[in-house]
């Protein structure tokens, strides 16, 4: 067949062409419908496949034209239509179309319409003995002029293509349906998982409480009593779980030991590395303590806090605890005479108020992080403490504390802020440096954990 195709897409054309071609048939191709005419005029063609939305002529008028050209009116012609609108079909039956296939199509579909023309041409005075049909459609009116065997093919195609989007709309139904029945597994499955998850949840809700019971067992007692000297502290975790701990604790009848432990990070991992630190720093003679052994003669020997450190280093290295690390300051003092022994890993300094009534001093103490680097030997630092004079130890959650200008809190108004209390119980000199920070970080608050210990040596 010599076919005439008129399409405005260059890539439907082309591929139509093709199927066409390979099919054996000649094909000649125009891109709106005045082209295809002044072809269709040149040389007469078998049949005529043509797009309906087109520039510079649409396909209903390229159809109308063929339809009322003497020489060409016999030609079959095919409208390609989305058919969005019933409409559709009325305009086609009025321009004088033969047919028409339904965008998206397949080519093996077109070529059976193509075939199906051919095999039931128009009659010679088809055309002529049209008659006039009056339809009402949409609310308008249409006057259509139409012989019968056009009606009729007209009439076929539209039966043939509501049979095909019939079967489309039965297999996606049925593909509707398996999808209702697999999202309807799925919801059954996530409702399981959704309840396991639940169940998970609250299990470890319960094992966080239970942690931060255990963590809380490493603060002091409510009831500490240390003579010749006042403790107060405070100590705020930024989560459930927190990687700072304090304590203050009688070593023996002459020396208290107190300390702060900052580990790094945040929840479970830093929290049970507390805990487990924890359980080197207890004041009671054991296989695992690092405070105090048992002396040949039954008493007891205080360990040196520069060897404590020590030990705790080559017990923690951070490969072992997923590259965690933990500051530390601890001090032993000796009650009867107010010298307070101290070591710091890499832990902010400790501020002494003197109770004379001079500057508060920060007394920093060189050494790294436990568990940072390995074989560190720790120095010691001694303090001569006055009666009255007051130590604070706390965590870098109070000089580090930011405001929402991200600007810490810092060491400036750390120290006014404990020497503008001096004068105060020191429980409320502590609560007073707590308050302090916690409105410099509103309005988030603080971020980090925060512990504070203070002691108020009073012979």
């Amino acid at each position: 067949m010599d076919v005439l195709i008129a399409e405005d897409s260059r890539m439907q054309a082309k591929f139509l062409e093709r199927k066409l071609t390979e099919a054996g048939h000649a094909v000649r191709w125009a891109e709106n419908g005045s082209d295809a005419l002044g072809l269709a005029r040149q040389r007469r063609p078998d049949i005529i496949v043509s797009d309906i939305e087109m520039p510079v002529m649409t396909g209903y008028e390229f159809c109308k034209a063929v339809k009322t050209d003497p020489a060409l009116r016999g030609v079959p012609f095919i409208l390609l239509s989305t058919l969005s609108d019933p409409i559709d079909i009325i305009r086609g039956l009025d321009a004088g179309a033969d047919n028409y296939v339904t965008k998206p199509y397949e080519p093996a579909f077109l070529l059976s319409r193509m075939n199906d023309l051919l095999a039931t041409p128009l009659g010679v005075d088809d055309a002529s003995s049209a008659a006039t049909l009056e339809v009402s459609l949409a609310g308008q009116q249409f006057r259509v002029q139409a012989g019968r065997q056009q009606v009729l093919n007209l009439l076929v195609s539209t039966f043939e293509n509501a049979v095909a989007k019939n079967q489309e709309l039965v297999v996606a139904n049925q593909q509707l349906a398996a999808a209702r029945d697999g999202l309807q597994k799925s919801n059954t499955e996530l409702t399981t998982l959704n309840t396991e998850i639940s169940r998970i949840n609250a299990q470890m809700v319960r094992d966080l409480e239970a942690a931060a019971k255990v963590q809380r067992s490493l603060l002091p007692a409510d009831d500490v009593a240390i003579a010749a000297a006042d403790v107060a502290w405070k100590y705020v975790p930024c989560q459930s779980l927190a990687g700072d701990f304090l304590n203050v604790f009688p070593l023996d009848d002459e020396h208290v030991g107190l300390f702060v432990v900052d580990v790094s990070g945040h929840g479970v991992p830093s929290s049970l590395m507390a805990v487990t630190v924890g359980r080197f720093l207890t004041p009671k003679v054991s296989d695992s303590s690092l405070l105090v052994r048992q002396a040949v003669d039954g008493g007891i020997v205080i360990v040196p806090p520069a060897e404590v450190a020590t030990q705790l280093n080559r017990l923690f290295q951070a490969d072992e605890f997923s590259g965690l690390y933990f500051t530390l300051l601890y001090g032993v003092l000796h009650v009867p005479t107010g010298r307070l022994d101290f070591v710091s890993g890499g832990h902010p300094a400790l501020l002494r108020v003197p109770a004379a009534g001079g500057p508060p001093e920060f007394h920093p103490a060189e050494g790294f992080p436990i568990a940072f680097v390995p074989e560190v030997e720790y120095g010691q630092q001694s303090l001569q403490l006055s009666p009255g004079d007051r130590v604070y130890l706390y965590s870098d959650g109070v000089p580090e504390a930011m405001d929402a200008a991200q600007e810490p809190y810092g060491e400036e108004a750390l120290v006014a802020c404990v020497a503008g209390s001096r004068s105060e119980p020191l429980a409320s000199s502590v609560e007073k440096l707590l308050a302090a920070v916690e409105a410099w970080c509103q309005p988030k608050g603080p971020l980090d954990d925060v512990s504070i210990l203070g002691l108020e040596w009073r012979p």
